[in-house]
């Protein structure tokens, strides 16, 4: 286990094609930090946060709801455990929410898509 104190970008982006009368909601909790809040996001808005990790910072779990035109989905946008490796060198861990899914990347270039909406 590893002490060094480390920064992660975390971003939520509304990646739908066509949205402008209905925002992508989402709130976002995290274990030890309580509600950190959310933001109703039109098409291409993102909400985003930094989160330390390290010895003195244990910020290790966030976890998102969304909502949309009547989906409803919960996710960890962030888990220490699963992301150290997976935000790449540049530590950023970045989501894009389309009408099919959940997307994620470490570069915002290239997106895998993680899970459906159901």
């Amino acid at each position: 286990m590893s002490f060094k104190q480390h920064s992660y970008d975390v971003r939520i982006i509304n990646g739908f094609s066509n949205n402008s009368s209905l925002p992508l909601v989402v709130w976002c909790v995290s274990e030890d930090m309580g509600d950190i809040g959310g933001r109703a996001l039109q098409e291409r808005d993102d909400y985003g946060w930094t989160v330390k990790t390290g010895l003195f910072r244990s910020s290790s779990r966030f976890v998102c709801t969304t909502k949309w035109d009547g989906k409803r989905k919960k996710f960890e946008a962030f888990r220490a455990s699963r992301d150290r490796y997976r935000c790449g060198a540049r530590r950023q861990c970045l989501w894009q929410v389309k009408e099919d899914g959940f997307y994620f990347s470490n570069d915002g270039v290239h997106w895998i898509k993680d899970f459906p909406w159901v």
